[in-house]
């Protein structure tokens, strides 16, 4: 079928059809702060995806042990297979080997280590607060949490030597092929130092997360996927409410107000120019869903793939994305 023929000879129940055997690398289910509940727990969502004919789940717990998480929903929910990711966030110790050994091992084992998420330095460093109406960075209007949160925060050296447990870090993911390296909310000049201790460390699948491939310029995006290294794009770039995301932080004044502030987001015209530019056969699609603001992350998948189809992607480079491309990273054989 042609790109003119999938779009505007398809039937409404194409969307549908193309959920049969796709992969949501990007879910949070919990569990999550009391401050910030979520859309479904684990089991729920393995369920929704299930009957809609999904083949798997990659749970990312940002507080906890998601390779625990999915052992428990696979025992109980057939049908659909489910993967746990760690998040080297800084209520584990951010850099910390022991934490990532414990995670490889957790019951059936993680397929994913990432770089963190709300605690890198980079992302750290920008959450705010509202004051006088206006955005301030909790390091600059609190002192505390500089000096005891960005001061473990995770922070990748973009020149010269690396910290003994970054490289015993890498060298775990690189000993387990079947795991994947998340360079996690890094600022653009620490994706590409991951992007070469990765080639140095022979690990063998790397994704660039989404909040930092947006730091990457076109260019820096096709090196990357020249090189061999897969770019992650999620349904939460360009549709998500202007809300108060994931609370990170227990401590009520260091949740993340930025939400609260209108503000102009990609549009989704911008998003689907760069999968095209940079070409459908580098990317992994994901919703990264799981606030109670948002819809379920199987309905996301389902307006991710329709306004793919509006798009005029056709059915083959949509399901590289969002089938194909997931099954390599997370080590399922092609379908």
């Amino acid at each position: 079928m042609t790109t003119t023929e999938s779009f505007y000879d398809r039937s409404m129940e194409l969307p549908a059809e193309l959920l049969v055997g796709a992969i949501d690398s990007h879910v949070h289910a919990g569990p999550v702060l009391r401050s910030n509940p979520g859309h479904q727990d684990p089991f729920e969502v393995a369920i929704e995806a299930r009957e809609a004919g999904m083949r798997a789940i990659v749970y990312y717990d940002v507080f906890g042990w998601a390779s625990g998480t999915a052992w428990m929903v696979n025992r109980h929910v057939p049908g659909i297979k489910t993967f746990g990711g760690y998040l080297m966030n800084s209520c584990h110790g951010g850099l910390n080997p022991r934490s990532v050994r414990t995670a490889l091992y957790m019951e059936e084992g993680c397929r994913m280590i990432s770089f963190g998420s709300h605690c890198t330095y980079f992302q750290a460093s920008q959450e705010s607060t509202l004051i006088d109406g206006k955005l301030v960075p909790f390091k600059d209007a609190y002192p505390e949490f500089a000096e005891q949160e960005l001061s473990r925060a995770v922070r990748i050296p973009t020149e010269g030597p690396i910290s003994d447990d970054l490289a015993e870090i890498l060298q775990m993911v690189a000993d387990h092929p079947d795991v994947y390296l998340n360079t996690g909310h890094v600022s653009g000049p620490e994706v590409m130092r991951i992007l070469e201790l990765a080639e140095e460390f022979k690990i063998q699948k790397v994704l660039i997360a989404h909040p930092a491939r947006q730091q990457l310029s076109i260019e820096q995006q096709k090196d990357a996927a020249r090189r061999g290294f897969f770019l992650e794009a999620c349904l939460v770039d360009w549709l998500y409410p202007d809300a108060p995301r994931t609370h990170y932080y227990v401590e009520k004044k260091y949740m993340d107000r930025s939400g609260d502030v209108p503000r102009l987001r990609n549009p989704v015209s911008k998003w689907m120019g760069d999968l095209r530019e940079i070409g459908p056969e580098y990317f992994v699609l994901g919703t990264d869903y799981g606030i109670r603001a948002a819809p379920s992350a199987v309905q996301g998948m389902r307006t991710m793939i329709t306004t793919l189809l509006d798009f005029e992607f056709t059915p083959d480079e949509i399901r590289t994305m969002t089938a194909h491309n997931p099954a390599r990273l997370i080590g399922l054989d092609p379908l």
